[in-house]
């Protein structure tokens, strides 16, 4: 066998190895962040209402963390669609079909989308999953800062106010970065600016 065709395929094994383990890592940090919100509601209503306030918090961090797991899947597939490409070529083949069903199937790339959420078409099973989670984390988000505004109110002057300041200026600076990275599509930029210069440019055929 070819020895490029050989380096490529344990490459594109490389990159499947690791869009499983993202996709696993994206579930666990769901699961975390959603059993830490379940564990400081019932904290809260036990009678420590400060915990209240630890809810935004975590949906933030679990937010920003689940977003950086899609990066990396974003990073793999990308990777991937090129080998297979690479690979169907040199062999003559088309069997290697896996990228093409993942941008049917999953979310596409090489589209502006909010982080998986194509916003050109495209819509997905795994688009609504990801809006399911994104919207079930701003509620958690707004119910643990309702149900701890008391506790701001009543703490030592000055306290809202950091806390506030503290936990929208990171939201906003996540959102912010966000954008840019994944809806102004810097992210995939990059990646294509380094492939296109291993494998020349791709129109995902």
């Amino acid at each position: 066998m070819d020895a490029r065709i050989t380096l490529a395929a344990s490459q594109l094994a490389r990159m499947r190895g690791m869009t499983a383990m993202y996709h696993r890592r994206f579930f666990f940090d769901v699961n975390v962040a959603s059993v830490l919100t379940v564990s400081l509601l019932l904290v809260g209503w036990w009678g420590i209402p400060e915990a209240f306030l630890l809810i935004p918090v975590v949906v933030l961090v679990g937010a920003v963390q689940t977003a950086f797991d899609a990066s990396y899947l974003v990073f793999a597939r990308s990777y991937a669609a090129r080998l297979e490409a690479f690979i169907n070529e040199a062999a003559e083949t088309d069997i290697l079909v896996a990228a093409k069903m993942e941008d049917a199937y999953l979310f596409p790339l090489g589209q502006r989308k909010v982080v998986t959420v194509p916003l050109g078409g495209g819509f997905s099973w795994f688009s609504f999953v990801t809006m399911f989670y994104t919207m079930l984390g701003m509620g958690s988000f707004g119910f643990g800062l309702a149900l701890g505004w008391q506790s701001l109110r009543d703490g030592p002057p000055g306290l809202a106010t950091v806390y506030l300041v503290t936990v929208f200026g990171l939201a906003i600076a996540a959102l912010a970065t966000g954008l840019w990275w994944f809806v102004g599509g810097e992210g995939e930029r990059r990646l294509d600016e380094v492939l296109d210069g291993a494998f020349g440019p791709f129109d995902g055929d």
